[in-house]
């Protein structure tokens, strides 16, 4: 399900030559037309549907396109951000709707960078970085 932009709700984030859905797509498929301050997806077909696009986006204007096979013909498939989750909601033609509530897993922006500076003490040692103040288990006589 490739995503897709919905001009009449992106805002470009509000100005500045990198758009959020520019920054977290990892096949850079998601560009700026900066005359129209509107981002989109320059190649559907090459998404991977990972769907950071869809999580990170603050004005909630990307959405997918359903498959055949699990959003028949006149569906509709519609991803509702909030802080901590994702609420996606398939409306099929026959008008029944569901609704799935998917928490949003992602680290925090620059939390991956808490240990940059620091370096284990013995680099021979099999222990990991913050596994050496930990207890050693007793050894079984």
């Amino acid at each position: 399900m490739p995503s897709y932009v919905e001009p009449e709700k992106c805002d470009g984030c509000k100005g500045g030559d990198k758009t959020a859905c520019m920054y977290i797509c990892p096949n850079d498929l998601m560009v700026l037309n900066v005359e129209e301050m509107k981002a989109y997806n320059q190649e559907p077909d090459a998404c991977w549907e990972c769907y950071s696009c869809v999580k990170i986006c603050p004005q909630g204007a990307i959405f997918v396109r359903g498959y055949d096979d699990f959003v028949p013909m006149g569906g509709q498939v519609h991803p509702m951000r909030s802080s901590d989750s994702i609420m996606w909601t398939v409306k099929f033609r026959n008008g029944n709707m569901k609704r799935f509530k998917f928490p949003i897993r992602t680290t925090a922006e620059g939390a991956a960078n808490d240990y940059a500076g620091e370096r284990g003490a013995n680099l021979d040692d099999e222990c990991l970085l913050l596994e050496a103040d930990l207890p050693t288990p007793q050894k079984l006589a």
